[in-house]
């Protein structure tokens, strides 16, 4: 009896870690469920959206009001309407695979965010040329 009393707390006590996992800040919050994206090795031309995914992990709003690609080739989409506190966010990109070689390229996420109002992400992999007609 003592035994199964003893794995119950414990996994009441596992479940309750999993669940804070994200800290609660005062103001805006922005937590990333991954900070880089590794697209690894896709074929050229391959369909390069990805999306970052985050919580609002404060008490107020999240307002972003600007995503930046480090260059052309690394186009971001930015969630128009504020994102309520607790709710999840997605941050678009969209790489230009028509490049061939490896690429590590970052998006600036600009927003009310207490503590860190600018966020930097990365994107990385390689594209492999075509393959070689015979």
């Amino acid at each position: 009896m003592l035994a199964v009393a003893g794995i119950t707390a414990s996994n009441a006590q596992s479940a309750k870690k999993a669940t804070s996992k994200v800290a609660k800040v005062e103001g805006a919050g922005m937590a990333f469920e991954t900070e880089t994206i590794d697209y690894g090795t896709i074929a050229h031309n391959a369909d390069g959206k990805r999306e970052f995914v985050f919580v609002n992990n404060g008490t107020k709003p999240l307002i972003i009001t600007n995503t930046q690609g480090s260059c052309g080739c690394t186009v971001p989409t930015t969630p128009k309407e504020p994102i309520a506190p607790g709710a999840k966010g997605i941050i678009g990109v969209k790489y230009a695979t028509d490049r061939v070689g490896a690429f590590t390229k970052t998006v600036t996420v600009t927003s009310n965010a207490e503590g860190q109002p600018t966020k930097v992400l990365t994107i990385k992999g390689t594209v492999l040329p075509d393959p070689v007609k015979s």
